[in-house]
């Protein structure tokens, strides 16, 4: 007697009360695996885009908005900062700063944004060349993965940016050429065209012609669409022509920039850690800690995410119930069908597995369904994502978590199979046959 096939064909002598059943706790299952994922996979973006960073100064406004800006590229700007009160803070001798990368944002291509930056950012999020090389002269860019692949753009392209971070709008005169690609990394460079500061300043300054602001038209016949081998500059080499470039910067006083990413050399040292503090309460510029704005947000959503993750649970177990009154509601009509697998040779115990059987097929059913929903939204959340921002999810990762969730099926179906299991392995064989 196969049980299986049997506890099947049981199921699908009333599809109406099987579809209930497994939409219930499929829209439970969907759910709680949805939250599982996105938070995972929103939880391990912000960590590794955070790239050791401690400090983000900026311009004064909201902490949250400098972070997302300067960090995730997903906020407007707060407003520029002049180089001149910026200057102690790009200053390679700084005795408590490692690393400051300074960032001119605010203009895009496509929708993809453009940072006018030194050579520090690639060495953050430890970048290598895929093609071609860094950008050396003003309105030459070196784009991330993302960018290339999405835009399909190569080498000695050129085009022009936008102001703004709107497609089209206010379009700038002079073009920006491509001399290299990175390679993908899974952080944020991937989604960024890097250029020279000077060259936004450019952009913006439109008594600056082309000629005397890019040197690009020198290199008008060089990697026209072909391979480049990639001509990276080892780590030591970089940090030295970063540190150049950021002297550079210290003797235009009269300019602006966005914002500066900050490493400290020291995370114990007391003045180190005092710094953002300083900044906000002594000068014109506000500093923003990543690490805590970061834990705000995450707490923020880990609130909202915590009640729909309750209500997922609270669907799976009205799912549970919904099996178990499926179940129990069919012994009636069932009793004389169990009465003949009694005399036909099953005991007991085969009656009580089978109906367990059933609803460990409904939580299967349910688990299997529910992972389509879930990674179906995951799909188009990510194309949404993807449009809007530039970002987007693996609809098709799965999370160890999602094989617990599995058991935890498993253990609904099972208790709600339970006790109509226990009154099917009780039927009274002599009873119900004389009843007909």
């Amino acid at each position: 007697m196969n049980l299986l096939k049997l506890s099947w064909k049981n199921l699908l002598y009333k599809p109406l009360n099987l579809l209930l059943s497994v939409v219930l706790f499929a829209l439970g299952v969907g759910l709680v695996s949805f939250l599982l994922n996105v938070n995972h996979q929103l939880e391990e973006n912000f960590n590794k885009n955070l790239a050791g960073i401690d400090l983000v100064i900026g311009a004064k406004g909201s902490p949250l908005q400098l972070i997302l800006c300067s960090m995730y590229h997903v906020d407007n700007p707060t407003g520029n900062i002049p180089l001149e009160s910026a200057r102690a803070f790009l200053n390679p001798k700084h005795p408590l700063i490692a690393t400051a990368v300074p960032l001119s944002l605010g203009d895009s291509y496509r929708g993809f944004r453009i940072a006018g930056t030194t050579y520090d950012m690639p060495e953050l999020y430890k970048a290598r060349l895929a093609q071609g090389r860094l950008w050396e002269e003003n309105m030459e860019v070196t784009v991330g993965a993302t960018v290339a692949g999405k835009l399909h753009l190569h080498i000695g392209d050129t085009f022009k940016s936008s102001h703004g971070l709107v497609e089209g709008f206010d379009e700038h005169e002079h073009d920006f050429r491509v001399v290299g690609i990175l390679e993908p990394t899974g952080s944020v460079i991937d989604q960024l065209i890097l250029t020279t500061t000077q060259s936004i300043w450019a952009s913006h300054d439109h008594s600056t012609t082309a000629t005397d602001s890019t040197a690009a038209d020198a290199h008008e016949h060089e990697h026209e669409h072909v391979e480049v081998a990639p001509q990276m500059p080892d780590s030591v080499s970089l940090r030295k022509m970063a540190e150049a470039q950021r002297l550079e910067l210290m003797n235009h006083p009269d300019k602006q920039i966005t914002s500066i990413l900050i490493r400290f050399r020291s995370r114990t040292n007391i003045q180190a850690l005092n710094m953002g503090r300083n900044i906000n309460e002594n000068t014109d510029l506000m500093a923003a800690s990543p690490p805590n704005e970061i834990a705000r947000l995450q707490t923020s959503m880990g609130q909202g995410a915590n009640t729909l993750r309750w209500l997922a649970w609270v669907i799976v177990v009205v799912s549970g119930l919904s099996v178990f009154i499926s179940l129990y509601s069919s012994l009636k009509e069932r009793k004389y069908e169990l009465a003949l697998v009694r005399v036909m040779g099953g005991t007991r115990s085969t009656l009580f597995l089978l109906i367990i059987l059933e609803g460990l097929l409904l939580a299967v059913l349910g688990y299997a369904a529910g992972m389509v929903v879930s990674h179906s939204g995951l799909a188009a959340v990510a194309g949404y994502l993807e449009k809007s921002y530039r970002y987007a999810f693996a609809s098709l990762k799965f999370l160890p978590e999602e094989g617990w969730l599995f058991l935890g099926s498993l253990a609904v179906g099972f208790v709600a199979a339970l006790l109509p299991a226990w009154q099917a392995r009780n039927t009274d064989i002599s009873e119900t046959l004389a009843k007909g």
